[in-house]
């Protein structure tokens, strides 16, 4: 019987990325150092999706298969000493998802080869992961170039008798960004209280949802930008920005098991009042026409006429119409935006879409929140990441919490409630 010294799978020109419906060549290698007596060579394309209870467990509770196709490379035989190559080819299908990994379950799509010896003999297995990455058109989607402007008005009482209000309006320039793009945020703060509020926090908000038996939430804080808070009887504005850093992107196409989506929350720490943005993560910019040569988010006002305070109020507080005021910025927490993986070796490979835009071949980057790596549009220029990366197959090594985070709905039940009652 002779020894195995190598045994792997080989990608064609070395590719990592490919797209649903794309063909996939590679070889399987064996290098010996002596006869080796097989029954089969066999090579086999799997995509599937796993979902367990526990952090990174790889024994799913629930799981789901894409695709499973087989070739067999070589019948009963004998290989000889040296190196032996086996080509094979594959076609994706074009319903493949895109590859994405988390604490709860991923997205896998690799081939596996297998030498089938002899019964009682050890059998050789082998494996290489690959990434499907099915491009998020944001254009598909409706109005999703248009403004996303919640609002919410809140009642709330101080000094024991005492009563006022806040109204708490946030506007993002669209509904959808891709990796790198700035939002434009805008929040309106009407104080109508003799009280100063506490701080106002804005926050990009990621999460996925894995359906096991039950589901399992995973929410996280992608990026926050905390401001100043509103001196009584006033109309406060505030004007940030928040990078889209690397993410995988919101809809995981064809895949059941795991949802992905991003929100945008601003929130006032007293009285506690907040509003929520849904948006999309995507891969294809937002097609903007320009209508101006500088397009900022339109100033919303405010539909509720100030009123005047109590009567016991006025001279305390030396009332007088609201003053309009700009908030500043005290902190900024953001991740940045691009990392490359160490090591990995990517080849030119671009993507579907409209090819009016920049000659060059669209950047390819690692997301921070997955393995599946994404393309930025437009000159992109990486740095370091603030946080650590997962990277096949040390994916554990991320400091995911050891139990099911809560649901976002109750993260925000604050936000939802008052949503519902119209407080």
């Amino acid at each position: 019987m002779g020894k195995v010294q190598l045994f792997e799978v080989r990608l064609s020109e070395s590719r990592v990325i490919y797209s649903p419906g794309e063909p996939l060549a590679g070889s399987v290698t064996v290098r010996l150092s002596g006869a080796l007596q097989y029954r089969a060579i066999k090579v086999s394309c799997v995509g599937f999706c796993g979902v367990s209870n526990k952090v990174n467990d790889t024994a799913w509770t629930v799981e789901e298969q894409y695709f499973n196709s087989t070739l067999s490379l070589a019948d009963k035989g004998v290989l000889t000493a040296g190196e032996h190559s086996f080509p094979f080819q594959f076609l994706l299908p074009a319903s493949a998802p895109t590859s994405f990994e988390g604490p709860f379950g991923k997205v896998v799509h690799q081939i596996k080869a297998v030498i089938d010896t002899p019964r009682f003999s050890k059998d050789y297995k082998c494996n290489k992961v690959f990434y499907v990455l099915c491009p998020l058109n944001l254009n598909a989607i409706p109005e999703i170039e248009q403004p996303n402007t919640m609002s919410i008005t809140k009642k709330f009482n101080y000094k024991l008798v005492k009563s006022g209000s806040i109204i708490l309006t946030a506007t993002s320039d669209l509904k959808g960004y891709i990796v790198g793009q700035v939002i434009q945020l805008r929040t309106d703060i009407e104080n109508k209280s003799g009280r100063d509020t506490g701080s106002v926090v804005a926050s990009l908000l990621q999460k996925v949802a894995y359906k096991s038996k039950r589901w399992i939430y995973d929410l996280r804080t992608i990026a926050e930008v905390e401001g100043v808070g509103v001196k009584a009887w006033k109309h406060a504005e505030w004007k940030e920005q928040i990078l889209v850093p690397a993410l995988p992107q919101s809809i995981l196409q064809g895949c059941t098991l795991i949802h992905i989506d991003y929100y945008i929350q601003v929130s006032l720490k007293s009285p506690e009042v907040s509003v929520t943005l849904p948006i999309y993560i995507g891969n294809i910019a937002v097609n903007r026409i320009p209508l101006s040569p500088a397009r900022s988010v339109p100033h919303i006002p405010s539909a509720v006429v100030p009123s005047a305070p109590p009567e016991e109020e006025e001279a305390a507080s030396g009332y007088h119409p609201m003053d309009n005021v700009s908030i500043p910025t005290k902190s900024h927490s953001q991740q940045q935006p691009f990392s490359y993986a160490p090591g990995l070796s990517f080849q030119e490979v671009r993507l579907d879409s409209d090819q009016t835009g920049s000659p060059n071949h669209p950047t390819l980057c690692l997301s921070t929140g997955a393995t599946v790596p994404y393309y930025a549009e437009g000159t992109v220029v990486p740095v370091p990441t603030a946080s650590s990366l997962i990277l096949p197959p040390e994916y554990s090594t991320w400091g995911y919490p050891y139990e099911a985070p809560p649901s976002y709905e109750q993260s925000c039940s604050s936000a939802n409630s008052s949503l519902s009652n119209g407080n």
